[in-house]
């Protein structure tokens, strides 16, 4: 059964593909060319993609002529992905259990995934079940300190004076760094585990980006969502004012995105 940190975020992420495919989806798939590359998915390879959100890993794998099976927990997303990689085979499931036999992947990939589970170790430990022996997992989260991907919304939640609400955090919590995500590959069994960090900057209108925000993606999101008209426009109007005194001469922004990769052999 599902814990109170996994029913949150069923609950959060219930019917958001489409507000987070044209908010921050973008900005997630700068990951997706290295989470690939370390995964060595290829021409052949039997991939799977979970967590796939709108199949941007999926669609990734399959350009490389890999047999791909992409799987996510929110309905919304699983249509979504399927319509966008009709190549793939999408459907419905949710870490920590999968409906695969053991050893039925050549390499697994999993892009922001793992920090929203409940268990992550109880996570990757069934990815691992999955594998087959000498396969590959590759997988993403953002990194804990230097990513100032998501700063503007706080910035303008708190010179809103928005109060936050408690949400539920994750019981089985790590490090966010190279070195803490990778020792948390080790304790579910992965072998020749490593980690490093990802960096690029992901370009987008500021209008884009506030999608996401009326959207309810992520933390934030809901806390937008929750607020009054009044509010979410004294919240807008903060972001306009932040959001102008950081864009380019093109009027876009130029938002930095830092993430740790994490690898392992089974």
């Amino acid at each position: 059964m599902a814990g109170e940190f996994d029913a949150h975020e069923r609950r959060i992420w219930a019917g958001r593909a489409r507000a987070y495919e044209g908010s921050f989806a973008p900005l997630c798939a700068g990951a997706v060319p290295e989470l690939i590359a370390a995964s060595g998915a290829g021409a052949g390879t039997e991939l799977l993609d979970v967590g796939t959100g709108p199949g941007t890993a999926a669609a990734a794998g399959v350009r490389l002529g890999a047999r791909v099976t992409a799987v996510d927990a929110e309905p919304s997303m699983v249509e979504l992905a399927a319509a966008r990689v009709p190549q793939a085979a999408v459907r419905h499931a949710v870490l920590p259990e999968l409906p695969f036999a053991d050893r039925s992947f050549d390499a697994v990939v999993g892009n922001f995934v793992l920090n929203h589970v409940e268990d992550p170790i109880a996570a990757l430990a069934e990815l691992r079940r999955v594998t087959r022996p000498g396969g590959r997992l590759a997988a993403t989260i953002w990194a804990s300190a230097a990513n100032g991907a998501m700063a503007v919304f706080g910035e303008a939640l708190n010179a809103a004076g928005v109060e936050r609400p408690v949400f539920p955090t994750v019981p089985v919590d790590f490090e966010r760094t190279p070195d803490g995500f990778a020792g948390l590959l080790e304790k579910a069994g992965w072998a020749e585990v490593g980690g490093r960090e990802l960096r690029w900057t992901y370009t987008v209108a500021a209008e884009d980006y506030w999608r996401g925000a009326v959207g309810g993606i992520a933390s934030f999101g809901q806390v937008v969502a929750a607020q009054s008209p009044e509010g979410v426009a004294e919240i807008k109007r903060h972001y306009d004012r932040l959001t102008a005194e950081r864009a380019g001469a093109d009027g876009l922004l130029a938002v930095p995105a830092v993430a740790v990769l994490a690898v392992g052999r089974r």
